[in-house]
């Protein structure tokens, strides 16, 4: 590992990575999604994996971006030289074109100016007026007055939420105007694929210096992972034999993770991947862990 470079910590490494929960309060925010299976908890883990390269990434690729969290810290902290997200969900894809197409702007006064109530909206969303802003607006809307954040079909408003405040509890309107303009502040650093990740990860296979981010949606392994992929992804289904083959082919890094099957571990061990539990905890709190695979995994040590 490169100790010597600038904000590197030697933090937790003679804790067992199954053991290590790390507290998300202390990363920064930077998605304006709430975002099932999301990987704030992660972020910690992908600057050790960057930081123990021998060379600064020309290009980080996140091919399932969803949130973008690790995408969007590479850009920030500029981990990588330039971040290319992609994401097949045209809901979700609308708000990082708005954003990374120029009109962050637009979408954070959108936000602003909402009057936020249970009517307005349903209102909002009952009408489709058209255009990749106007649905990147309705998908925030949607993301942060729907039970969990979910997308896919079949979601519903939150009834409750925290203290009573129901459609209200998320909805932070100067935090995610906040977000959204500091991403179109940088979105030079970002290039944004509406589309298919496995087709975009071959597109960069031979680069030596390109890194690849691979959280695919959780439904390899048994009728648990296929149900909750079902409820949570509109895009659900995924060949995970066709992802790992791309993934060992590729010339750079690559680091996946996954929930820990025995398929997935199956998969890995067939494509000459190492894998290790690292512990998160999910949003109920409660400690579980995640496995995260690659070619070596020396730096979680």
């Amino acid at each position: 590992m490169r100790h010597s470079d600038p904000g590197y910590q030697m933090t937790m490494w003679k804790i067992p990575p199954s053991e290590q929960v790390i507290n998300v309060a202390s990363i920064p925010q930077r998605s304006p999604f709430r975002y099932p299976g999301g990987k704030t908890w992660l972020i910690p883990r992908i600057r050790q994996w960057i930081r123990s390269l021998e060379h600064r990434p020309t290009l980080l690729v996140e091919p399932f971006t969803g949130g973008g969290i690790v995408g969007l810290t590479a850009a920030f902290e500029e981990l990588a030289e330039h971040v290319v997200l992609v994401e097949l969900d045209k809901q979700v894809a609308a708000v990082w074109q708005t954003i990374m197409g120029g009109d962050a702007e637009w979408l954070a006064e959108r936000i602003l100016t909402f009057d936020m109530t249970l009517e307005n909206a349903r209102n909002a969303l009952r009408v489709d007026t058209g255009g990749t802003r106007e649905e990147a607006f309705r998908t925030i809307l949607k993301n942060r007055t729907f039970h969990g954040g979910i997308l896919a079909p079949g979601a519903t408003f939150i009834k409750h939420g925290e203290n009573g405040k129901g459609v209200k509890s998320r909805w932070y309107a100067e935090t995610l105007a906040t977000r959204i303009r500091a991403i179109g502040q940088i979105r030079d650093r970002f290039t944004f694929v509406c589309g298919d990740g496995i087709e975009v990860m071959l597109e960069h296979a031979r680069k030596k210096r390109a890194v690849f981010f691979i959280d695919p949606p959780y439904t390899a392994g048994g009728s648990n992972g296929k149900r909750a992929g079902t409820r949570l992804y509109t895009h659900h289904e995924l060949d995970h034999e066709r992802l790992f083959a791309t993934a060992e082919r590729v010339a750079g890094d690559v680091l996946l993770t996954y929930d820990d099957t025995p398929v997935v571990r199956e998969l890995a061990a067939r494509h000459s991947f190492q894998v290790e539990c690292v512990a998160m905890k999910n949003t109920h709190h409660a400690k579980m862990t995640e496995l995260v695979i690659g070619r070596s995994l020396g730096w979680l040590e």
